[in-house]
């Protein structure tokens, strides 16, 4: 059984760990303690999390999140390093997997003098399949057909317009520009400059 998701979360607690709670991410307006609030409710408090994509839930989500920032560093980045309780560990490779290494990434690529790692061969086949299936959902409102391409392997169409951007990467890179960190994923865009400018400024995500 492969274990991507298990040592994407140790080496982002690692990294926690390294910089302090006050590192800034990608993430608009987070710093890593925030991003590790938001790790922990989202395994350790499923009752708070629906917030973070139930709208109406959100100030729930947002209060408990709160609570969870104002805990001692060590215990926090120690209670996100403990994984998902039992019951739903099973499922931590397929849930987990994507999220832990974007948010891994959030916080290297926010540090200065960053450089994208060398990943498993394994990892980046891993973070593939999971774009082909979620990738519709990504690009939805990306306003034209961006046709993803990864090296040895066949490309994916997602989006919908009548205009069609070629977005070239590893697997990895691909997975950060789906998930709107596209300024800071190593891609290349082959288009019609509009059409390439509308891609690169959608609001791309789950």
């Amino acid at each position: 059984m492969t274990k991507f998701a298990r040592d994407e979360r140790s080496c982002l607690c690692d990294l926690f760990e390294r910089l302090g709670p006050d590192a800034p991410t990608l993430c608009d307006g987070w710093s890593t303690r925030d991003l590790a609030a938001h790790l922990y409710i989202r395994e350790a408090r499923p009752d708070a999390a629906a917030g973070i994509l139930l709208r109406p839930l959100a100030p729930r989500t947002e209060r408990v999140q709160a609570e969870a920032a104002g805990r001692a560093w060590g215990e926090l980045v120690g209670a996100v390093r403990s994984g998902p309780p039992s019951l739903l560990r099973p499922l931590d490779e397929a849930m987990n997997t994507v999220e832990y290494f974007v948010h891994h990434e959030d916080v290297r690529r926010a540090q200065p003098d960053w450089e994208p790692r060398q990943l498993d061969p394994a990892m980046e086949d891993s973070l593939w399949r999971r774009l082909r299936t979620v990738g519709r959902l990504m690009f939805r409102r990306a306003g034209v057909t961006a046709e993803l391409a990864a090296p040895g392997r066949t490309p994916v169409r997602v989006g919908s317009g009548t205009d069609t951007v070629r977005v070239g990467g590893a697997p990895s890179e691909l997975v950060l520009f789906g998930f709107g960190r596209g300024a800071h994923a190593r891609v290349e865009l082959d288009g019609p400059p509009d059409a390439t400018e509308r891609l690169r400024s959608a609001p791309l995500g789950l």
